[in-house]
């Protein structure tokens, strides 16, 4: 059985992973019978989107606790996904990831990306394990594959 690392990077497509991406990957990975562990940051949302508007709110939200909600709380911090127990490692989109696992948002292909989650990416890359990426996370996967010299052939959609 498959284990993959599923990085979360908050709940909602605004500033958080995309609901709907995340859930259908989750579902797909455990049809193909794969065992999934979801890992998240442990730190504070770049901001709280408020999804009815798409303004900003003011608050304060973790993104792991907020990744929680998708995760049905089986979720754990970023820090500790250690590759060499995994198969495979996959980032659903939403804006969180160019919000929360990144600096994409504001710096565009300047971006940095968060260090544990270089730190996995690397592992994956250099182990020659599979990597997913959703939506506007092939970006992150991009700035990620920048900070340590690493190169693959990246799509966003139609770009």
């Amino acid at each position: 059985m498959a284990k993959v690392a599923v990085v979360l990077s908050g709940a909602g497509y605004l500033d958080g992973s995309e609901i709907q991406e995340a859930v259908f990957s989750l579902y797909f990975l455990d049809l193909a019978g794969a065992e999934v562990q979801c890992f998240a940051p442990d730190k504070d949302q770049m901001h709280v989107v408020d999804h009815l508007t798409g303004e900003p709110t003011g608050e304060s939200r973790n993104v792991l606790h907020e990744a929680a909600r998708i995760a049905r709380g089986k979720v754990a911090p970023l820090s500790e996904l250690d590759m060499a127990n995994f198969d495979a490692i996959f980032l659903p989109g939403g804006y969180g990831a160019a919000k929360n696992l990144s600096n994409f948002a504001v710096a565009g292909a300047e971006a940095e990306v968060e260090a544990d989650l270089v730190a996995a990416l690397k592992a994956a890359y250099e182990a020659q394990k599979p990597i997913g990426a959703v939506c506007i996370a092939p970006a992150v996967l991009a700035a990620a594959l920048r900070s340590f010299g690493g190169e693959a052939k990246l799509t966003i959609g139609d770009d």
